[in-house]
């Protein structure tokens, strides 16, 4: 099983934003080292308790801090931005880090309206405009605009010798087939879905049209894990960031991930003690023999190609502890 890395870069109650994103690069370097195929970090903006809003600033400290990981943004937001310019960012990273940058494209504002309007004009006709936008990315990446194009004769410069691996990310039908017309791998983001997600990569994988010859459909599914030695011990440590969830629901939580004992003293109504079944109905939290086994039916059942992991907790140790027990079962077992 390949096994990868979604990090949101989230911030810890008592966390500064450049403590959290120190703690991504750690993240990242000890994925590295424990054999995950790749490490991708979101794009959020004005979101609170969330570091990361320009995930190509982080990708390139991160690349320089590792060896072997891949690397991507877990998504850039297409709708915000000109392909020519997320093609010339992307190829000067594929070319400091060759054969190791992916693109990973979202369509979702990434924050509140107030942040998408600042960042672009006109995001919904954006958003409408995905379709064209990717083709538009995808040849910029290629270099194949037919020669009548107005971009025909222009270069995401500069371009490098191993180009960067776009992927289509999202939770919709209308994803899955737009992946698939495109002929790009598909990212399902089955731990922000209340969708269980069959239909939709079903979709993608008849929808599918190879780019180039020798193309074939290809499936991440990115499920929220919370790994520890025992059952117990995953559980209290999911607890923070499931009570964060609550918080950030009713527009609190600013103060970041509680800790621990914190969560445990969260004042539990009924309407939120229902809302915590549902997050754990989406989560895997257990001993590492149970993470194994759950994420191993997962795969069987989505025919998935590659796992991607997110995992938040309050303490940045039991995070990467999560990875690493994760990785002794299914990596370097």
């Amino acid at each position: 099983m390949r096994l990868s890395i979604l990090d949101q870069a989230p911030i810890s109650a008592g966390q500064s934003s450049r403590e959290a994103l120190s703690e991504s690069v750690k993240l990242a370097q000890a994925g590295d080292a424990l054999g995950y195929s790749r490490y991708w970090i979101a794009e959020h903006h004005d979101l609170e308790g969330l570091a990361c809003s320009a995930p190509e600033v982080m990708l390139g400290i991160i690349g320089a801090h590792t060896k072997n990981i891949r690397l991507g943004p877990g998504a850039v937001l297409l709708p915000h931005y000109k392909p020519y310019k997320v093609a010339e960012i992307y190829n000067t990273l594929a070319t400091l880090f060759p054969g190791r940058i992916d693109i990973g494209i979202g369509r979702a504002p990434g924050g509140s309206a107030e942040a998408a309007n600042a960042l672009t004009d006109h995001f919904l006709q954006k958003v409408w405009n995905m379709p064209n936008a990717v083709k538009d990315l995808l040849h910029f990446l290629e270099r194949n605009f037919p020669e009548e194009h107005e971009h025909a004769k222009l270069k995401a410069s500069p371009v490098p010798e191993i180009p960067p691996v776009p992927w289509l990310l999202g939770t919709s039908k209308k994803s899955a087939l737009l992946a698939g017309e495109n002929g790009l791998p598909y990212v399902f983001g089955k731990f922000m879905s209340d969708r269980d997600g069959q239909d939709i990569i079903s979709e993608y994988l008849g929808s599918f049209k190879p780019r180039k010859p020798g193309q074939s459909p290809e499936v991440i599914l990115t499920v929220s894990a919370v790994c520890a030695e025992s059952d117990d011990r995953a559980q209290e440590i999911a607890l923070s960031s499931l009570v964060w969830a609550l918080q950030r629901g009713k527009g609190e939580g600013q103060q970041g991930v509680p800790p621990i004992p914190e969560a445990k003293n969260y004042p539990w109504t009924k309407a939120d003690t229902e809302a915590l079944k549902k997050m754990k109905q989406k989560m895997i939290i257990g001993n590492p023999g149970r993470v194994k086994e759950k994420l191993i039916e997962l795969q069987d059942l989505y025919k998935a190609d590659e796992i991607m992991l997110v995992t938040i907790t309050h303490s940045p140790e039991d995070k990467v502890r999560s990875y690493q027990l994760i990785a002794n079962e299914l990596l370097n077992s």
